[in-house]
């Protein structure tokens, strides 16, 4: 079956002033979603609190994964979520995880890391907490539990170039996988770093600033030396082809205005293109594909 897009119009895990134009560019990306396969998450509008857990907007963010993944419960196969900022892959994980018994790695695309956790991380936004929070640590009610989480070794990072001193420390500690923006040019390189970690299905999430600014503008937190749009959607089409998607998504898209908006959607749009360039096979595919 196709993809269903989940469209997640949260902004409440970014701490960039222009935080709230993460939901402006989810609608602006919905808009040149097929209606039929589009589901809508009504994401409160409010700013939430922390209620003492160190994570900013603490109460909002539960409640956005809580509607999130009542969405994704109805969604017959593999999703493509659609944020927001970054914090919209932990439903999305969280699904994907379920959906392939476990049987999952994630593909973390991005600039940065996001394996702080509220303990440690500079500025209390759950954005820089995220990937962490998906393999098992953080705030109760947003880190994933035993069932669904991913552990650090089915974990691969593409494209980071900004890191702090608990992030890597995680990385050293439990020998995460990290790739160059080099390496992402040779996507036999990033097959083979999936297939060690001996998952059969895939979770792809790309936060937009893996790309390099000269390729996109709507950025809120845009870093030199990315990824060309070229080179991205050459290497998620042969992921697409080498293994099953447990499910994707795509966040981080800031723009200035709706104008702006209009100049960066084409771009955005080949890399769902290429995401959604062969339907999702099944397990039994994948097992096959893996013992190959």
């Amino acid at each position: 079956m196709p993809a269903t897009f989940v469209v997640v119009p949260m902004w409440q895990g970014s701490v960039s002033s222009r935080a709230m134009s993460h939901a402006d560019g989810a609608a602006a990306i919905r808009g040149d979603l097929p209606a039929a396969a589009t589901v809508v998450v009504d994401v409160p509008v409010e700013a939430g609190d922390a209620l003492g857990t160190g994570v900013r907007r603490y109460s909002a963010l539960r409640r956005v994964r809580e509607l999130t993944e009542e969405a994704l419960a109805a969604v017959p196969d593999w999703a493509l979520t659609v944020g927001g900022d970054c914090s919209a892959s932990l439903a999305a994980v969280a699904h994907a995880s379920r959906r392939a018994d476990g049987d999952v790695a994630v593909l973390w695309l991005d600039a940065h890391p996001d394996l702080n956790t509220p303990e440690t991380s500079p500025s209390g936004g759950f954005g820089g907490m995220t990937l962490r929070a998906i393999a098992g640590d953080g705030a109760d009610g947003l880190a994933l539990d035993a069932d669904t989480r991913v552990p650090p070794a089915r974990l691969v990072l593409g494209g980071i170039r900004a890191i702090d001193d608990e992030e890597q420390r995680f990385i050293d500690e439990h020998d995460v996988t990290v790739l160059t923006v080099e390496d992402l040019s040779d996507p036999t390189m990033v097959i083979a770093a999936l297939q060690d970690t001996g998952a059969s299905q895939v979770f792809v999430h790309i936060d937009l600033d893996v790309l390099d600014p000269s390729a996109l503008a709507g950025l809120s937190y845009p870093m030199p030396f990315g990824i060309d749009t070229a080179t991205l959607v050459a290497l998620l089409r042969a992921i697409v082809a080498a293994f099953p998607l447990a499910g994707a998504a795509i966040a981080g898209f800031a723009p200035a205005s709706p104008e702006a908006a209009e100049d960066d959607l084409p771009t955005i749009l080949r890399l769902v293109a290429a995401l959604t360039s062969r339907p999702a096979r099944d397990a039994d595919d994948a097992a096959s594909d893996t013992s190959a």
